[in-house]
Order: C-alpha cells, then sequence, then structure tokens
C-alpha cells in the first residue's frame, strides 16, 4: 500500500441527522480533519445556515437527532484532557447549535454518544467513564434501556441501531478478516420499485480520504437494473427523494415511474 501524501487534499466529509417528526435536519461537515462545522437545514425553504464551528472532531457516527428535531446528541473530542470537559464528552444541545445543556465528560474516545428514544430520553453509550458536569430537566438518560443489538462501544454500537431504528434493514455482516476488517450491508425499500443499499466498511487500512468507518452505497430496481455508488459517503430517503453527499456537496435525486 502506497504512503498517503500529507500535503494531498480531499473534499469534506458530511454527514446527516434527519429527524422523523420535522421538517429541519443538521448537516455535520468535517473538514479540515480537525474542524468541524454544524450547519442547519431548513427543509421546507431548502436553506442551510451555519451554526457553529468546533476546533476538534464531532463523531458524527455516535450522534442522533430527536424525532421532533428540537434537540441532538454528539460526541466530540478536541485533545484538552486537563479541561473540565476532559478533552472528549457527550454532549446534548438545542439543535443547530453545539453549547450543551447536558454535558458529560469522557476523557477518552471509547464509548461516548447517544439515541434519543423519543424526545424527552435518551440512552447512553456509556460502557464506562462518563462523568456528568450539568444536567437540564427537559431530558432524562433512562438506564436501564439497552439498544436491540450490540457493535461493540464505539460509533458502530451507535450508528448501526440508529439506521435500523430510522427504516434501514441489515441484510449481512461480514466477520472480521485476519486484518480485523468488515462490512456490514443495510438496506432501504424506495419507491416505484427501487432500494438503496448502504454498504458500511469497519477498516484498518482504508482507502486515502477515508476514516476506518466509511460507506458507499449501490441502486437497485425491481428490473434487476444495479447502479453503484461508490463515491456518496451518505445517502438516505428524505422527503420523498434520495439525498447523498458526494465530494463534500449535497445532491437530491428524485424517482419518477
Amino acid at each position: 500500500m502506497n504512503p498517503v501524501d500529507s500535503t494531498q487534499s480531499f473534499p469534506a466529509r458530511l454527514h446527516l441527522l434527519i429527524p422523523r417528526n420535522s421538517n429541519n435536519g443538521i448537516v455535520i461537515r468535517r473538514g479540515p480533519s480537525k474542524q468541524v462545522c454544524i450547519l442547519n437545514w431548513d427543509r421546507i425553504k431548502n436553506k442551510f445556515t451555519v451554526s457553529q464551528w468546533l476546533k476538534g472532531r464531532i463523531y458524527e457516527r455516535r450522534s442522533d437527532i430527536s424525532p421532533s428535531g428540537k434537540y441532538w446528541i454528539y460526541f466530540a473530542m478536541n485533545g484538552k484532557w486537563q479541561s473540565e470537559a476532559k478533552g472528549s464528552w457527550t454532549a446534548i444541545a438545542r439543535v443547530p447549535w453545539l453549547k450543551a445543556i447536558e454535558l458529560l465528560a469522557k476523557g477518552d474516545c471509547w464509548h461516548g454518544g447517544d439515541l434519543f428514544l423519543d424526545d424527552q430520553n435518551y440512552w447512553l453509550n456509556d460502557g464506562y467513564g462518563h462523568y456528568s458536569l450539568f444536567t437540564s430537566n427537559k431530558i432524562t438518560r433512562n438506564k436501564s434501556y439497552q439498544p436491540p443489538n450490540y457493535y461493540n462501544g464505539e460509533c458502530l454500537n451507535v450508528y448501526y441501531n440508529r439506521l435500523q431504528r430510522d427504516g434501514w434493514n441489515l441484510k449481512h455482516r461480514n466477520k472480521k478478516d485476519k486484518n480485523d476488517n468488515s462490512e456490514t450491508i443495510l438496506e432501504k425499500k424506495l419507491t416505484h420499485g427501487w432500494k438503496i443499499t448502504k454498504i458500511c466498511h469497519e477498516q484498518l487500512n482504508s482507502p486515502p480520504g477515508k476514516g476506518c468507518y466509511w460507506d458507499e452505497h449501490e441502486l437497485f430496481n425491481e428490473n434487476g437494473d444495479v447502479l453503484t455508488k461508490p463515491k456518496w459517503q451518505w445517502a438516505d430517503w428524505v422527503d420523498n427523494a434520495i439525498v447523498l453527499a458526494e465530494d463534500g456537496c449535497l445532491y437530491k435525486i428524485t424517482i419518477k415511474e
């Protein structure tokens, strides 16, 4: 494998959080690698507004948004290990802001992040190590809940459970090979006989410009046609259209009969 050129630049990585019962959304834009921008998406006006920047990392696969679109959860790291938040933390904030209404310091990047169970209750991907700095009476941690499936303690435990909660069906999960690589395939039915497949890679020696977790996609129709989309880093069925992220841009595709 050829070494990565440290001077090589890559398009921003985009990841979206779409609430189930609201017409807004959040875009998590990573790029450069140690900077993250949060944008609000007004899906009625199709308007994007920059909210805040973070000098650090937000782990998008450990994040979630409440069904009403009012709150969101994120796990972040800025490496300031001597700070009150211990350099990494799980936060719950009002959409689309970063300022926490509930904050749990972590101090490392094991576990972290949450899933909303409804608008007032959430599950914490804890494992060990979270330390509560302050809480809110608007939301409550459900300590007895456990997700339907377990995918180890980091990103995938939140991400795969979130996808399945939001209508993606788990089709196949490979066992890790001798290099500790594997892939998980999920599928969602669309309209007019189409379906979309999300191929989620867990890879130590990932291709240049991709992290250890990265996705690609395929489209199928009932006639057997297959459209392979390796550059779609994020895609989902939103407002009766395919919304996708490719090369740092968002696109919308409608399906006609």
